[in-house]
């Protein structure tokens, strides 16, 4: 294998104030085209009764409905699909594919369900931080089925990716830890662990059980929520995932950054992300 020779860049002295700079395949480029974003009414959920939330489907230039498309699903589908936030998901998927560093992949970005009328409507936290297959339920048996009626996706596993960040983040991890049926390739930024309901069950999980077919990409900061406390802290419960994930011999790479709990820097790591994560599965 060739050795990459990684420019010399300086380290920042102040970790709690930094920025990372979006690359040119975070911003739209006048030879790439444009592909087609469609939103979807959401409510009417059996996995979430009571709850309505959107999604959008992102179609990029290049699909072609006789070839069954790859898949990602975002968390937090709003904020990633935002053409001028951190993460600029389609914009993203359209340059990447235009040049043929992923294959051509539907981008579905998924809302976290909200419930109208309530003292406090937010479902984020409940659908993101729970241990257990409902959200990925929701995604399998009401948003993915809508997706395919209207783009053919690809049956193969090692063909769906999920991502997102904060709670998204664990989110997506628990997503294709339970179903790696069909979730295989995961992406999650700054994941809030540290606050799932009865505590982190991964460190002494992942070891414990044959290593699954899974694929992930992690992204943590060295300035994340309660980064110098003993308890709840979201920067120690990342490490002690990744650590897991080293010690049982997964395909995952930690990208550690500094700054605090926001989306920059694992908005501006999206474009290398994905491209580590659709690499060819036997490399």
């Amino acid at each position: 294998m060739t050795a990459v020779e990684v420019p010399f860049r300086a380290l920042p002295i102040d970790q709690s104030d930094v920025r990372y700079a979006h690359g040119p395949d975070s911003t739209r480029q006048p030879a790439v085209p444009v592909g087609q974003t469609i939103e979807f009414d959401g409510s009417g959920s059996a996995a979430y009764p009571g709850t309505s939330r959107k999604f959008w489907v992102h179609v990029p230039a290049r699909y072609d409905p006789s070839q069954p498309a790859s898949l990602m699903v975002f968390q937090d589908g709003g904020w990633y699909l935002d053409p001028e936030g951190e993460v600029r998901g389609a914009i993203v998927l359209d340059n990447l594919i235009h040049r043929g560093d992923i294959p051509v992949t539907i981008g579905v970005f998924v809302d976290p369900g909200i419930v109208p009328g309530a003292e406090n409507p937010k479902n984020r936290n409940v659908e993101y931080d729970a241990f257990n297959d409902r959200y990925v339920t929701l995604l399998l048996t009401e948003i993915i089925p809508r997706v395919a009626e209207r783009y053919p996706i690809a049956e193969a596993p090692d063909q769906w990716g999920i991502c997102g960040g904060s709670s998204g983040g664990n989110c997506a991890f628990t997503a294709a830890w339970l179903r790696p049926d069909r979730f295989r390739r995961v992406i999650c930024c700054l994941s809030s662990f540290a606050q799932m309901p009865g505590g982190n069950p991964y460190p002494e999980l992942i070891p414990s059980v044959p290593r699954k077919p899974i694929r992930i990409f992690m992204q943590a900061g060295h300035r994340d929520l309660h980064w110098n406390r003993p308890e709840r802290n979201w920067l120690a419960n990342n490490l002690r995932v990744a650590a897991a994930l080293a010690e049982a011999g997964y395909d995952f790479r930690l990208a550690l950054g500094d700054g605090g709990h926001n989306p920059n820097h694992g908005g501006a790591l999206l474009p290398d992300a994905l491209r580590w994560l659709w690499r060819p599965v036997d490399e």
